[in-house]
């Protein structure tokens, strides 16, 4: 394979042997392929003259010279359409993510190969194998890693795992967000965390509402406010109502009355009662951190009816880690909790009465914080029901990883699994 490293500067020959200029820079089009073609190469002329443009079809080797297959007066100059990528000026140093990998690297070089008479960018080197080879030391570190018994290594990500960030480059951008959206939420948000808010507005912009969602509901909160402050206000209460309730009444509980006021305002009636109901209660209670998205059936029903029940409810749907389903009557009182595992395996004419429990375990919404995390933890709980203390009208649930915030730093607590929401 050839590396941009080896190439730049390089004195560029003609089919004469004539000396052309030297290499300045590398252009691809068509960078949202796998392996985008060389488009042209650019050179700096002697004697002053300025920069050049030659086609990427006068390009006869790369390695180990840069040589045309034309006469210098013939060779054909290229006309950029626009969309070209210089890969030194807009590549080599910058920030790119690795969708493969997760992460956030930065482009130490960039490999390039061939297929017939045609030249293409195949990935993007970002080992440190890739540094040194810039610097002329490769061999340095060859030897380095020989004496510490260290194998040497050479990081390359296939250029279709790659996913320019971009904020100023549109047609690159949407690429980017194209390929992001593919990964886990979890890990798009830590990415958007290591980078500058103008580039994390930027990607998220190609995001829809419930992409957008999913991805705040796992970024810091400081990314979270920098986020929907720049959106309209009317899609920062879409992308709210896309959220789980729990996660929506955090971020508006750490806003200014007025922007919480307003974008409350602008949601969905039955999303703004949900939020507003949490909001009332104290942050560290379990009212504070319950959500109001959990799976139930009629208490009257038989094991058949209820998975019937189940297939069609919007509730259970909303519900989609659903580890428990919770028995209600007709007044919304809580009877009883199964687990979904029982309710499948069950036979089909049981009556959920089997599961009613005057001793359920749960929670008041004023309970504490702390309390609820003891009592999941003591009974090893993935979720604790929250009910009305006078009435026993179900009110929400708290899910583990809500119920040990207390207990744990935000840190680690972003990389527990998630239980609920989207």
């Amino acid at each position: 394979m050839i590396y941009l490293s080896q190439l730049l500067n390089q004195k560029v020959w003609d089919a004469f042997g004539h000396i052309v200029g030297r290499l300045k820079d590398v252009m691809v089009n068509a960078t949202e392929k796998n392996m985008p073609p060389l488009s042209a190469l650019e050179l700096n002329i002697p004697e002053g003259e300025p920069n050049h443009l030659i086609d990427a079809r006068a390009i006869a080797t790369l390695w180990p010279s840069i040589t045309l297959n034309a006469d210098i007066t013939k060779l054909p100059k290229y006309e950029p359409r626009g969309h070209e990528l210089q890969l030194k000026e807009r590549v080599l140093d910058q920030q790119i993510v690795d969708t493969e990998g997760r992460r956030l690297v930065r482009v130490n070089d960039l490999q390039i190969g061939r297929k017939g008479d045609i030249f293409l960018l195949t990935g993007v080197d970002a080992s440190t194998n890739g540094l040194l080879r810039r610097l002329g030391l490769e061999k340095v570190g060859r030897g380095i890693a020989k004496l510490v018994n260290k194998e040497d290594q050479t990081h390359v990500i296939p250029w279709e795992f790659v996913a320019s960030i971009e904020h100023d480059d549109p047609l690159r951008l949407s690429v980017a967000q194209s390929r992001l959206v593919q990964m886990p939420p979890a890990d798009i948000a830590a990415i958007l965390d290591n980078l500058d808010h103008n580039t994390s507005k930027a990607l998220l912009q190609g995001f829809s509402d419930e992409q957008l969602a999913d991805t705040l509901e796992e970024a810091s909160n400081e990314m979270q406010q920098t986020v929907l402050s720049h959106l309209h206000p009317e899609r920062a209460a879409d992308v709210l109502e896309e959220m789980d309730p729990d996660e929506a009444a955090d971020i508006l509980a750490s806003m200014d009355n007025t922007t919480s006021e307003q974008l409350l305002t602008l949601m969905e009636d039955e999303d703004e009662e949900d939020v507003r109901k949490l909001l009332a209660y104290p942050e560290d209670s379990s009212g504070g951190i319950m959500t109001t998205e959990y799976a139930w059936v009629p208490d009257q029903y038989s094991v058949a009816q209820a998975l019937e029940y189940l297939r069609s409810s919007e509730d259970a749907i909303e519900d989609e880690f659903m580890y428990y389903v919770y028995i209600l009557d007709s007044e919304e009182r809580l009877k009883g909790v199964v687990s979904l595992r029982d309710l499948v395996t069950a036979p089909l004419d049981k009556p959920l009465s089997n599961w009613f429990d005057e001793d359920a375990i749960k929670v008041n919404p004023l309970t504490p914080q702390d309390e609820c995390a003891y009592l999941v933890a003591k009974y090893d709980l993935m979720a604790i029901p929250v009910v009305d203390p006078e009435s026993n009208v179900m009110l929400g649930i708290v899910t583990v990883d809500d119920a040990i915030d207390i207990v744990l730093p935000t840190a680690w607590k972003k990389k527990l699994p998630r239980f609920s929401g989207r």
